[in-house]
């Protein structure tokens, strides 16, 4: 009873929806009709994704004030093998909330010397699995959907990475990567008010990127939950259509945004009839394989490296995609 209220009210902040349908009833709105329902929509959740968003950045971002590149450099390093890969990917979760911030951190890991499959790690799962995502997808599908979902995507980054370093790829990192100097930092001793004030401008200075992709990706989510019929998103992303999980990840790759975005929109899928595997692959695919982050790590890695990081991550979020498919009567 417990979690169930966590769950509900806490995390799903079925109060506040509660909250948003009297307020629109009050004005006058019909929220049973298609209008009223999507403003509905597009009002608790823009509410509630913003609300957990500044609380997890902020809690996340006093945490990072502990881990600094540096001291994370050296962490790192003090791991071999597949060890290593593993704390690459645990680090991804506790660092930026899409890939093309994700990208100017794994150059300075690389040129820092670290392996390149441990960076190859920490890129794939900083955008995928961090710690808002859990949050997030814990507030929307629960608790067994988020705590998978977060599962294989480390195994992606951890098997993605093993085998970028297994393949000895480093001679297709481009050369000013390994001959920039780095340049070993005392961390400075930060009072409680410095990591407070840090995390307080991490958070304003996140939100403000992501919120315009919040914004549009409730929009899309509401259009979808109130005005497309359930019959076109089951046959095009439903059991009838066996290619629904490929399909969603070939669509989301040209796309960007951040999990924040994505997700209202896999809301509205699979409240409509969409697979589950089809709509998290979808997410995976906006948040990790985004064309402009593709654009930005093409500056960094030569297209032989590129062409293999897209095709690890296609082929391991198009398994992740199926796999959901055949689990979800078990865990929804």
């Amino acid at each position: 009873m417990i979690w169930n209220f966590i769950q509900d009210q806490v995390l799903g902040m079925k109060w506040l929806d509660s909250l948003v349908e009297s307020g629109l009833t009050a004005a006058g709105l019909d929220v049973s009709e298609r209008l009223g329902g999507s403003i509905q929509f597009f009002v608790y959740d823009v509410l509630k994704i913003t609300i957990l968003l500044c609380v997890l950045i902020f809690l996340i971002s006093y945490i990072q004030s502990y881990f600094p590149p540096e001291r994370s450099k050296k962490i790192i390093g003090r791991f071999h093998g597949i060890g290593a890969n593993c704390m690459g990917a645990l680090l991804g979760t506790v660092t930026p909330f899409c890939s093309c911030s994700s990208i100017p951190l794994f150059i300075g890991f690389t040129s820092a010397g670290l392996p390149l499959g441990v960076t190859f790690s920490f890129l794939i799962s900083s955008p995928m699995v961090d710690i808002g995502s859990l949050v997030l997808l814990m507030s929307i599908f629960g608790t067994k959907v988020a705590v998978i979902y977060v599962t294989v995507g480390l195994f992606i980054a951890v098997i993605g990475g093993t085998i970028i370093e297994k393949m000895h790829m480093e001679k297709h990192v481009e050369s000013f990567i390994y001959s920039g100097q780095n340049i070993d930092i005392e961390l400075s001793d930060l009072t409680q008010q410095d990591r407070v004030t840090y995390a307080t401008d991490q958070m304003i200075s996140t939100f403000k990127k992501v919120f315009p992709y919040i914004l549009a990706g409730v929009s899309i989510g509401a259009v979808i939950h109130n005005w497309i019929p359930e019959e076109w998103i089951e046959l095009v992303l439903g059991d009838n259509n066996p290619f629904g999980v490929i399909l969603a990840t070939l669509v989301g790759v040209p796309m960007y945004a951040d999990i924040f975005g994505s997700i209202p929109i896999a809301e509205a899928l699979l409240s409509k009839g969409a697979l589950l595997g089809v709509v998290l692959s979808f997410m995976m695919a906006v948040t990790t394989l985004s064309l402009p982050s593709l654009i930005m790590l093409r500056k960094a890695v030569k297209p032989k490296l590129l062409a293999l990081f897209m095709g690890i991550c296609t082929v391991g979020i198009i398994a992740v995609g199926y796999f959901f498919n055949l689990i979800q009567p078990f865990i929804i």
